[in-house]
């Protein structure tokens, strides 16, 4: 296979896994204060994912990794583009990790509630952030032949990528509500977990619906049946899964809603290929796995590397989950958050 489509294979492969591990960790952030008001509650919440989310978070900065390493021309152009989003996502991202750390310091309720509210923030924003990322580089943006990004800040706004921003952040909240009901134990706060999914995915059926016909008029996806059939597969497997919580089935929910993120990431991913950025003003000026790559030499290094490191981190991402396989009890929030 050629290196530079194994490279693009691989970036898909981070930011799958980026999505669907970190999209339940930002939806049980965001949804954490809207479930309870119970201070015994929200520490069982928290504990379903303070052992992983930093974990999670290895995937966003391995991909970046990969991507610098890979096609550093998309990189830059990218990383300019988003520049101003990119600055509001790590400052959530920033008080998000202390909030974890933080949080627990003190018994003071004041003091919990503030921090509460930096991890709701910490993860609404990225993730909502991230849904307009995805749908502009589908959509295309500013860039001109020299590779250099000629938009502002307000040039990544348009109605289709508020719109994938909103359904990433749902799509992501329901994925939360789908993993608290398989990693909780006390049966009041699963039942408004359920209801809560059920409530959320209602909104997110609606907005992805609304995401799909923008994609069909602001993109070219639809000319390419891989990317389609995976968008159709992407909505399949959400209509299951909110059929399965409605049956009050969670394991089976968290793995349906697992599969349509995986399958919506995708059908961007098919969608954007042999593209990585496309251009609003000339198809010709996009980026591609072509024109935005590194050396052979570089790639051939590169590849040597992640066949060693990619399967350490799934070993031991696989085995952290494996430990902290239990449902959370109220007992177990008594270890300092």
């Amino acid at each position: 296979m050629d290196l530079q489509v194994l490279w693009f294979l691989l970036i898909f492969v981070l930011f799958t896994g980026f999505f669907f591990l970190e999209g339940f960790d930002y939806g049980v952030g965001g949804l954490m204060p809207f479930l309870t008001s119970d201070e015994e509650e929200r520490s069982e919440i928290l504990r379903t994912i303070t052992p992983v989310w930093d974990g999670n978070e290895v995937w966003m900065i391995t991909a970046g990794g990969a991507m610098f390493a890979a096609f550093p021309h998309v990189y830059a152009t990218m990383f300019s583009a988003f520049y101003l989003a990119l600055f509001l996502m790590l400052v959530a991202l920033i008080l998000r990790g202390v909030a974890f750390d933080l949080r627990g310091r003190q018994d003071s309720l004041r003091w919990k509630r503030f921090w509460d509210g930096a991890i709701a923030f910490g993860s609404i924003v990225p993730a909502f952030l991230w849904g307009v990322a995805v749908t502009d580089l589908l959509a295309g943006l500013p860039i001109d032949a020299h590779m250099v990004y000629t938009g502002g800040f307000f040039d990544l706004l348009s109605l289709y990528s508020l719109v994938g921003g909103l359904a990433f952040l749902l799509i992501f909240l329901f994925h939360g509500a789908a993993f608290l009901t398989i990693r909780l134990a006390r049966k009041s706060l699963l039942r408004r977990c359920q209801n809560a999914a059920l409530n959320v995915g209602s909104s997110a059926t609606l907005l992805f619906v609304l995401l799909i016909v923008l994609t069909q008029s602001a993109t070219d996806l639809f000319e390419k049946p891989l990317a389609v059939s995976a968008l159709a597969a992407a909505a399949l497997f959400f209509l299951l899964a909110m059929s399965s919580m409605k049956k009050k089935k969670g394991a089976w929910s968290f793995a349906a809603s697992s599969l349509a993120i995986v399958a919506t990431t995708a059908a961007f991913f098919a969608g954007l290929f042999p593209r990585l950025m496309v251009s609003s003003l000339d198809p010709a000026w996009s980026l591609t796995i072509t024109n935005a790559s590194s050396s052979p030499y570089t790639l051939s290094v590169m590849t040597a590397a992640a066949a060693v490191f990619v399967p350490v981190v799934l070993l031991y991402q696989g085995w952290t989950y494996y430990i902290f396989r239990k449902r959370v009890t109220a007992k177990d929030t008594q270890e300092h958050l």
